[in-house]
């Protein structure tokens, strides 16, 4: 997905070498991994300074700026300087990772390197300064293990450099008895997020001053051809639209020092009445651009979706866990063709937030069902409580997600991969059924014992991998996911 809310990692790779052993190695070795990486089409910035020294060190990172770079490998070519090499991270603006030279592409006298012992040194010294570094789950490989390496750390640098330079705009307060919106920026500042917290009148007043904007013909007209004839309602075009200009008119306007934003807003239960309509397609637009809007001010779900979007480099949704699937729909839908029980699935829904490119071709833009019977005269047509787009959403694997601070503070996560069933759900909404294995031991034993809130963030992929790797080198020490029966979470009741 190119969004220029996202960024582009330009990866470079530094060698380093101990000084008694050859230099020549880890140069030779360096320039294998860049072929392998070009193979790949992974373009790699060779920084042609080999760190023997901490003098080295500056040499190094300095040419590694120059050249564009914000993200870093780190190669122990031989066994490396523990000292220097750690101090490439500690002294370079970005995420970096730390892999080793395998032996076998010389003797094993004059050409051997003892990198796999180096490993353990620089992960000693990492520790000891409390740097954070990607290391991967076995980091001592050839060119071409390393040069895969390098592939599987673009996601991960990608979210690391995203989340360190993104703010997160609210219009709030969150909805009554919402306490799953409720958001200790506590965790924000410890990941580096940046936080602007408006109410929901600075929106209003903000809004109505883009009314007869010239440039809302515009975006109508691109509202329609996304949607098709029959598939919105021609008079609500024009609200929506002078909306979709006042978010990213605020985005732009209020980037201050970082680079990337999201939006959480508040989206009920005044929003449809004072706006004129529900902000729900619109919400769907921009997360296709790679601009989360979370629903219901829900902050972590806004830094989730973001984060999901830099791994899966796609656009993302979030959805309430929602509703468990009825035994008949499952017997007669589901159970045929899909391996499992009942317990696996479970229906996701939002009004209607997800991008219409992940929908089915029947979605269209409709009225909030439940907010028409809250807001709106028994009986009558909807009216302020159009604008969410409604259907299925289509089969896809999937990754379920998130990040959260809890009231301690503490940062927690969850990931979950699985699957949207090519099942018709009989719903309204924006919904779907996934199918996640053991998810009903998951749902008790992670989502309720650990109190997670029923929002969560759908990527479009299996992206657990990556997703793991970036929670981990935010400092994450939370990590859950959904454990397979032969192995029991720690609340589970053995006799049960």
């Amino acid at each position: 997905m190119k969004s220029s809310n996202i960024p582009e990692v330009r990866l470079g790779i530094i060698a380093v070498s101990r000084d008694c052993f050859p230099i020549e190695l880890s140069e030779r070795r360096r320039a294998a991994i860049v072929s392998a990486c070009a193979s790949r089409g992974l373009d790699v910035v060779e920084v042609s300074k080999t760190v023997e020294s901490e003098a080295d060190m500056l040499v190094a990172v300095d040419e590694a700026k120059a050249a564009g770079v914000n993200a870093l490998t780190v190669f122990l070519g031989n066994f490396g300087p523990e000292t220097p090499e750690t101090q490439i991270a500690q002294r370079f603006d970005g995420p970096c990772m730390f892999v080793a030279a395998a032996e076998g592409d010389g003797d094993l006298v004059d050409g051997r390197g003892d990198a796999y012992c180096g490993m353990l040194n620089c992960s000693y010294n990492l520790g000891m300064r409390h740097i954070p570094a990607h290391i991967p789950s076995y980091p001592v490989g050839t060119a071409d293990d390393i040069a895969s390496m390098m592939v599987d750390f673009v996601p991960v640098a990608r979210a690391v450099v995203g989340v360190s330079s993104l703010k997160i705009i609210t219009f709030g307060p969150r909805p009554q008895d919402f306490f799953a919106c409720n958001a200790p920026i506590k965790g924000l500042y410890q990941l580096g997020v940046e936080i602007e917290e408006n109410s929901e009148l600075d929106l209003l007043v903000s809004y109505k001053e883009h009314a007869d904007d010239p440039r809302i013909k515009d975006v109508c007209d691109d509202m329609a051809a996304e949607m098709g004839e029959g598939n919105y309602y021609p008079d609500l075009l024009p609200r929506m639209a002078q909306f979709e200009l006042t978010l990213l008119d605020w985005a732009e306007d209020h980037k201050g020092s970082r680079d990337y934003v999201a939006f959480a807003d508040k989206c009920w239960p005044a929003f449809p009445s004072q706006f004129g309509f529900e902000p729900c397609y619109v919400n769907s637009r921009l997360v296709s651009r790679g601009i989360p809007v979370s629903c219901e001010v829900d902050v972590y779900g806004a830094l989730s979706e973001y984060i999901g979007m830099c791994a899966s480099d796609d656009t993302v949704t979030l959805l309430d866990i929602n509703n468990s699937v009825p035994k008949s729909l499952y017997d007669e839908e589901i159970a045929p063709t899909t391996p499992g029980d009942i317990t696996d699935t479970f229906m996701g829904f939002h009004c209607g937030n997800t991008p219409s490119c992940k929908m089915c071709s029947d979605r269209a833009v409709r009225y909030q069902l439940i907010q028409h019977r809250l807001l709106e005269p028994a009986g009558s047509d909807p009216d302020f409580t159009r604008g969410t787009l409604e259907g299925d959403i289509a089969a896809s694997p999937i990754t379920f997600f998130r990040l959260q601070c809890d009231s301690e503070g503490t940062l927690r996560s969850y990931i979950a991969q699985g699957d949207i069933l090519p099942a018709p759900t009989h719903s309204f909404g924006g919904r779907a059924i996934f199918d996640i294995p053991e998810m009903g031991r998951f749902y008790r034993h992670v989502l309720i014992q650990k109190h997670f809130p029923h929002h969560g963030a759908v990527a479009f992929k299996h992206c657990g991998k990556a997703l793991f790797d970036v929670f981990t080198y935010l400092g994450v020490g939370d990590i859950s996911y959904n454990q397979p029966k032969s192995l029991p979470y720690p609340s589970e009741n053995p006799f049960a």
